[in-house]
């Protein structure tokens, strides 16, 4: 059993939409629990029942129509929330294939998704999973899809171009070489400002980068688009050149803080290794100094890590972030304590 059924239901209007590990979206009278209709995702396939990846459900309404935006594993399904029928003019027939549009051959990509995308007017924002191996990745492109049509409105090159801004982060033609920098743990919105906030994980791959030397834009970084084009307003890398796999894990968290006596709205960023960035929402810089720290060089054949990397002073860290004696063994258990001490 490949299966990944892993979302809330959503709640609207009194009634409840979910996903069943068997491979379906069901409705149901959040009052009674009594069934209004299903949609299986496997009627009329020959594909094995329970092998997909469905991470949540997305809701688009313009007050006159509504619709349900479920990803299947690579595809994403336009759905009626009144009938559960799919609605036949978005995309190919009700279903839009995310492999395609990423400069390789769909056919030979892994993707599915791992959040559900994000909505803003009449556009489904989505990236998703992409495989990190060291061959046969995609780039994480950031893409925008029209929620009436299902026609892709925008793309954003997590991985740049030639000619784009932040290519020359990056060995030449490193979009055709490389991939990941995605965005799996899902996006932030600020609906007022029109901007969508995307936290990128590493490129592939993600334990080893002599194939890709340099600081390696858009990858483990915050980036702020503009979410009507795409185009985008500011970004701050967190991680440069990751060989640990410091992909950033959550949603940027849109605070207001109260900063030098003003207040400021600002993207509060957790990562992987304990630290939080907080930075100006407008901006992007950051609100508490951040020194970029000497770190060692790498020691593998071929590699050449970053010679620094950014530690802000606040917040602290929420994790211990050094070891200085063998009081900082963790006492998880007295054979894991063990077995640190004698390294």
């Amino acid at each position: 059993d490949r299966s990944e059924m892993q979302c809330n239901p959503l709640v609207i209007g009194g009634v409840l939409y979910g996903v069943a590990p068997e491979g379906f979206i069901f409705s149901l009278n959040a009052a009674t629990g009594k069934e209004k209709w299903r949609y299986d995702f496997y009627a009329g396939t020959d594909e094995r029942r329970r092998s997909g990846r469905v991470r949540g459900l997305a809701h688009w309404s313009d007050g006159k129509e509504s619709r349900l935006l479920v990803g299947m594993s690579s595809s994403l399904h336009a759905i009626d929330p009144a009938t559960g029928k799919q609605i036949k003019s978005f995309g190919d027939n009700g279903v839009v294939d995310l492999r395609e549009g990423l400069d390789r051959d769909p056919e030979e990509l892994r993707f599915s998704f791992t959040t559900p995308g994000i909505v803003y007017k009449d556009l489904y924002i989505v990236s998703g999973f992409f495989s990190e191996n060291i061959d046969g990745s995609a780039p994480g492109d950031i893409r925008a899809y029209n929620i009436r049509t299902g026609k892709r409105v925008w793309s954003f090159h997590t991985i740049p171009a030639s000619g784009e801004f932040g290519a020359d982060t990056w060995p030449e033609n490193a979009r055709q070489n490389s991939g990941a920098a995605n965005v799996w743990a899902g996006f932030s919105l600020d609906e007022k400002r029109g901007m969508v906030f995307a936290p990128t994980g590493s490129a592939s791959y993600d334990f080893y980068g002599g194939d890709r030397l340099g600081q390696n834009l858009f990858a483990n970084s915050v980036i702020a688009l503009d979410a009507a084009t795409g185009k985008r307003i500011w970004h701050y890398q967190i991680v440069h050149h990751d060989l640990w796999d410091r992909d950033l894990p959550a949603q940027p968290n849109l605070v207001t803080v109260l900063h030098k006596g003003k207040k400021i709205d600002a993207v509060a960023q957790i990562t992987k290794h304990g630290y939080v960035f907080v930075l100006n929402r407008d901006t992007g810089e950051p609100l508490f100094p951040v020194e970029e720290v000497p770190v060692p060089k790498a020691v593998m054949d071929g590699e050449q890590a970053w010679p620094t990397q950014p530690i802000p002073s606040k917040p602290p860290a929420f994790v211990r972030t050094s070891m200085s004696s063998e009081d900082d063994i963790s006492n998880i258990s007295p054979a894991s304590h063990a077995n640190i001490a004698a390294q």
